[in-house]
């Protein structure tokens, strides 16, 4: 089984880019941070950074609404990716998560679902040649 699930809130706002193929894909991060107590019961922190990549509408979804410290629930799965360091010349790896689900939370300086900003750049529309050629669709549909 290969979940991820986590809460936190952008570190940077998401980078949208397009594949050739016009399937828009979103990168960005996600800050999350852990408070306990020690054994002295003095309040510690710590703070885990994860990069997270997401696919097609969610991805422009993702860079429509978000921007660095919006919060995000994001849930996934993991992948471990392998990069060749040009300065070393040594193979790194990482490991990131591949965003299936998220949700918006709540926060008071966006609310009500309003975009973080304009559309800067539209994903590729399909074909529709030919399509006035089809027959009018009724509008008293029985389900």
């Amino acid at each position: 089984m290969n979940i991820a699930i986590i809460k936190g809130n952008l570190t940077r706002d998401p980078e949208l880019r397009f594949t050739p193929k016009g399937t828009a894909v979103a990168d960005f991060a996600v800050a999350v941070n852990r408070v306990w107590k020690d054994a002295e019961g003095e309040k510690k922190e710590s703070v885990s950074f994860f990069d997270v990549t997401a696919w097609g509408n969610t991805a422009e979804t993702i860079w429509q609404y978000f921007r660095k410290g919006k919060p995000i629930l994001v849930q996934g799965r993991l992948e471990q990716e392998t990069l060749d360091d040009k300065e070393t010349n040594r193979k790194r790896s990482r490991v990131k998560i591949i965003l299936e689900r998220f949700e918006f939370c709540g926060d008071n300086n966006n609310t009500g679902g309003e975009p973080a900003r304009e559309r800067k750049k539209a994903a590729p529309k399909a074909d529709t040649a030919g399509s006035d050629d089809l027959p009018p669709v009724e509008d008293d549909v029985p389900f």
